[in-house]
């Protein structure tokens, strides 16, 4: 099975370029699922259609949802859910403020992206495309597995003994209601779930990303950094979309200077992603939706290559024992935006305000940091021994 992520800043046409991959790949024979997680689903616009929550029939081999982050949520958190519900209701009534505070930042994102992870296990499909939020959004939920880690390893079984002990004799004096058995397994089952979602998207015979970009300035910033955080997190993106690419006869007269700023965008990005394999589509004298317009705009895109398969692998770790290296992959980064930390034999690397904490290799545990240098996109680690 297949899975492949589109993102990129909003309004770079995201959807329709994921909704023209899904028909392609559909039109090969292959049980195909487009499904959107952006709270401001248009994915149903793409294709002219109502679309539900659970897969919907498009067309031969096509089916598409929409994520309901209400009902995902329930199906992650319910039980936790209602234990703080009641927390916040305990010295006054409920009303919609209190249904406001349970919506924690990203959490929507990431409950939607369960639901890759349930269509990837459920096995229904041969490919599964997704319409991902824009770049913010999307990157956010990358940092919880992560970060919430240690919870489920080191806190959680303590505290969950801890209750069970001397929960009834606190909750007697002071008034505040313990959480019930359903609550840790709520934690427990939602730690379990992101760790098989990250598992399941660092696999990279499986999952590609691709990053949409049109050729203006501000957007293809936007793109460098989107890619730069993705090889931070380890994914693979296999792919740069450049969409809304104005045709030369198009660009005569009045519009002759955004020619030049076209040719100028549409270069560096050749030259910054020199590798990764670029696809580029005009535009039309037409608006992308409609099923026939996708599988033609499908075919126009791919029609040198299967959309399907993994177009391209960067290597994004290395480890040079001999030489007490480590190498990450960052292009784009900038030594003064840099932060790198050593605690022990964890290292953190933050690229403005993204942070990535990575274990010290094997063979080069027990040094210290000496120092660091970017070479060809690669941020090289110096390591010597601790005296």
């Amino acid at each position: 099975m297949r899975v492949i992520i589109y993102t990129g800043k909003g309004g770079v046409g995201k959807t329709c370029m994921a909704a023209a991959t899904a028909c392609r790949i559909a039109s090969d024979g292959k049980k195909t699922v487009i499904m959107s997680t952006d709270q401001a689903h248009s994915l149903g616009d793409a294709f002219d259609m109502s679309i539900g929550c659970e897969p919907t029939p498009v067309c031969e081999n096509l089916y598409a949802l929409e994520t309901d982050t209400v009902v995902e949520s329930e199906k992650s958190w319910g039980n936790l859910k209602d234990y703080f519900k009641k927390l916040l209701t305990l010295k006054g009534g409920s009303g919609i403020e209190t249904e406001e505070l349970l919506v924690f930042p990203g959490l929507e994102e990431l409950f939607s992206m369960f639901k890759i992870l349930e269509l990837y296990e459920s096995g229904q499909f041969d490919t599964i495309v997704v319409d991902c939020a824009p770049t913010g959004e999307t990157l956010s939920l990358l940092k919880y597995p992560e970060r919430f880690s240690n919870l489920i390893e080191k806190v959680l079984p303590v505290k969950k003994a801890g209750v069970k002990a001397v929960g009834p004799a606190v909750q007697a004096m002071t008034k505040i209601p313990m959480p019930d058995e359903n609550v840790f397994d709520d934690i427990e089952r939602l730690m379990n779930k992101m760790q098989r979602l990250q598992e399941l998207m660092l696999n990279r015979d499986i999952v590609s990303l691709r990053v949409v970009t049109t050729p203006e300035k501000i957007v293809i910033n936007e793109a460098k950094r989107n890619f730069t955080c993705l090889y931070l997190y380890r994914y693979n993106v296999d792919a740069i979309i450049i969409n809304h690419i104005y045709p030369d006869s198009a660009m005569e007269g009045y519009f002759s200077k955004w020619l030049v700023l076209q040719n100028e965008g549409l270069n560096d990005i050749k030259e910054s992603f020199s590798e990764v394999p670029k696809f580029y589509v005009e535009l039309q004298p037409y608006e992308i939706r409609t099923i026939d317009v996708l599988k033609k705009t499908g075919c126009m895109i791919f029609d040198s290559c299967d959309p399907d398969d993994v177009l391209f692998r960067q290597e994004i770790y290395k480890t040079d024992i001999e030489n007490k290296t480590m190498s990450i992959y960052l292009p784009f980064a900038c030594k003064d935006e840099l932060i790198l930390e050593q605690d022990q034999d964890e290292i953190t690397v933050g690229v403005k305000n993204e942070l990535r904490r990575f274990p010290v290799p094997r063979g080069l545990q027990g040094m210290d940091i000496e120092g660091a240098g970017f070479d060809n996109g690669y941020l090289n680690i110096r390591f010597s021994g601790r005296e």
